[in-house]
């Protein structure tokens, strides 16, 4: 699948390809491991080049230089704006003392958006998201004035991150039920070493036609090969991100097994198994260098017959938290006394996990 086979985002018109490039490394910043101007410029053109469309970024990532750098690319290049589904965050405070410089409440949003659209010298983002949970705002004043936004065309469509699946569905709903600009995507944690999204976000997302934006889909680079049971991590990187658990090195092996028998690197296999997912899955995919960027793109070229991904689900697989846990054969007995149900005996009914439901 190439990047210009695109996809629908959730229940939208917006057609995207089936991964989008992360902006977080872009830009230079003494706090952050970025890549500069030069280099980042060169990643975003071999991906545009090849029939990506969609991009994302935050207001602080690299402390807004990564905005202002696809800022400059975009205004040096009329016309290409127009042709690439370009999204951005708000929530994190970039001033310092302000109380209101961050957050989700009205004034906030409207001032991060207003710089936001400023460093990308753009009129307006085609995704907004929230970034993380304003737990001191009404989630009711941060979806109306997201829908004031959209309105006045400066977004045009909406999305959250790192938020309770709760708080998600008291937003989507409010904002259904009053007219507002509804959620179209959910922009999370989600890889073979995260899986916790599929205990309720991910099937919040999948009941209600919400796209899922995989952040971090190679968990800090484990998956990406470079780790290997019983050898030393690099000091630099070990600082920053640490090393691998047992518990996950024994999902890191199988993903190199799988690798190493149909000849596909295992950043490609674990992004390959994100593909496999229900509902709309689009990986976000961050690279430092151009060769980064190619490794991972990898992951559109193969698909995993069953019994990989069968394999990869079991050695994966989390135990889901309460009450998650009490979804499956449990709920099961208690509801239907051991009966057949649907064709199935009820005592056999798995633990309710994302990754076993199949159609």
């Amino acid at each position: 699948m190439p990047l210009d086979h695109y996809v629908t985002l959730g229940r939208s018109g917006l057609r995207v390809s089936p991964f989008a490039l992360g902006a977080m490394t872009f830009g230079d910043d003494p706090g952050a491991a970025g890549t500069g101007v030069e280099e980042s410029e060169r990643i975003l053109d071999a991906y545009l080049d090849r029939g990506g469309n969609f991009v994302d970024t935050a207001n602080f990532y690299t402390n807004g230089h990564s905005e202002k750098i696809l800022g400059d690319w975009f205004a040096a290049r009329p016309g290409r704006r127009d042709r690439v589904v370009l999204a951005s965050k708000f929530f994190v405070n970039l001033f310092p003392g302000d109380p209101n410089g961050g957050g989700a409440g009205r004034g906030s949003v409207v001032r991060q958006l207003h710089d936001t659209l400023r460093r990308l010298r753009t009129d307006h983002v085609d995704v907004y998201w929230l970034h993380n949970w304003d737990r001191n705002t009404p989630v009711e004043e941060t979806m109306r004035v997201l829908d004031d936004l959209v309105r006045a065309g400066k977004v045009r469509y909406i999305g959250f991150s790192n938020t309770p699946a709760w708080v998600t569905a008291q937003a989507h709903t409010l904002a259904v039920l009053r007219g507002w600009t509804p959620l179209i995507a959910l922009q999370v944690e989600y890889s073979l070493l995260a899986r916790a999204v599929e205990a309720e976000l991910a099937p919040l997302a999948l009941d209600q036609g919400l796209a899922l934006v995989p952040w971090s889909p190679l968990k800090n680079g484990f998956l990406s090969g470079k780790y290997r049971r019983g050898e030393a991590v690099d000091s630099a990187r070990a600082a920053f991100v640490g090393g691998p658990t047992e518990e996950q090195h024994a999902v890191i092996d199988v993903v190199r097994a799988v690798a190493e028998e149909i000849g596909a690197s295992p950043a490609a296999v674990a992004l390959a198994w994100l593909r496999t997912r229900p509902g709309t899955v689009v990986p976000i995919i961050g690279a430092r260098r151009q060769a980064h960027l190619e490794d991972n793109l990898a992951g559109l070229d193969i698909a995993l017959d069953a019994e990989h991904v069968r394999a990869l689900d079991e050695v994966s697989r989390p135990e889901p938290p309460y009450p998650a846990s009490m979804h499956g054969e449990l709920r099961a007995m208690l509801q239907f006394a051991g009966s057949t149900v649907d064709g199935e005996p009820s005592t056999v009914y798995p633990p309710l996990l994302l990754s076993d439901v199949r159609y």
